[in-house]
């Protein structure tokens, strides 16, 4: 038989299921990306994390692909149930090698599901801090205040102490008077000023009041609650502006003294 016969002969026998698994496959994709769309529609309108919308977006995608081509395969006359165990053997095998990678997969479906953090809140864990800059399937990245990037994966965030800090926080700021100011007077020009600051939060209220009776001074404690990305800036700003004030006002800011005196032996 001629090579001509044979190629004739084969593509009579065999063309039409090839050319029916072309079809199949193509309308899978046709079918994945339309039903993706839909999908990605409805997604987008429920209350769920980025990551976890693509997730599922590519999980569906993927599995209407795979129906696509066991379906062209038995097309062609493959025996699926034995393609599909050697699949199954293989997966485990794959999975036993890559357990760190999967450990990493499960956490991340775990903060994504459970949400202990989201986009934009500030966390401090494993002696790290930072805002939360992005959730993915395997870590989690922090943009440092200096503006550097931790990436911490996944399975070492899940049952770690974690401190959320939530998207405001509270700073800390104090300075001393003397004893002889009109502690209420003072008070009241610090509300107003720290009220007047364009990142202080009028909700939660600002706390200030007397935080300490010092040795030569009373601590003013100043405790007003900012917007995370401004926590750096407004805790300068302010202090600027707190020592500005007082100053102008006359009000006197002591700092330690100690008086020595000489004593004549007898």
């Amino acid at each position: 038989m001629s090579l001509a016969n044979l190629i004739t002969q084969y593509a009579v026998q065999y063309g039409f299921r090839i050319m029916g698994a072309i079809l199949v496959i193509i309308a899978a994709l046709f079918v994945a990306n339309s039903v993706g769309r839909l999908f990605e529609r409805w997604l987008n309108k429920q209350d769920l994390e980025p990551p976890l919308r693509l997730l599922l977006l590519r999980l569906l995608k993927a599995l209407l692909v795979i129906l696509g081509v066991l379906i062209a395969l038995d097309q062609l006359g493959v025996q699926i149930a034995p393609l599909v165990a050697g699949l199954g053997v293989a997966g485990l095998g794959v999975g036993l090698a890559l357990q760190g990678v999967l450990s990493n997969v499960v956490a991340g479906l775990s903060i994504i599901f459970t949400k202990p953090y989201r986009v934009g809140e500030h966390i401090s864990l494993l002696g790290v801090h930072g805002d939360v800059a992005k959730i993915d399937i395997f870590t989690t990245t922090l943009l440092h205040p200096d503006h550097s990037r931790i990436v911490i994966p996944n399975r070492k965030v899940v049952g770690e102490i974690l401190h959320n800090f939530g998207t405001i926080r509270q700073l800390d700021l104090s300075i001393g008077v003397s004893y002889q100011t009109d502690i209420e007077t003072t008070l009241r020009v610090l509300r107003e000023l720290v009220a007047g600051h364009p990142q202080v939060l009028e909700d939660p209220a600002p706390i200030i009041g007397i935080a300490a009776f010092a040795d030569s001074s009373i601590t003013l404690s100043i405790r007003p609650w900012v917007p995370v990305a401004s926590v750096g800036s407004a805790h300068i700003e302010l202090n600027q502006a707190i020592i500005q004030r007082l100053r102008a006002d006359g009000v006197d800011i002591p700092f330690p003294q100690r008086e020595v005196r000489l004593l004549k032996p007898s």
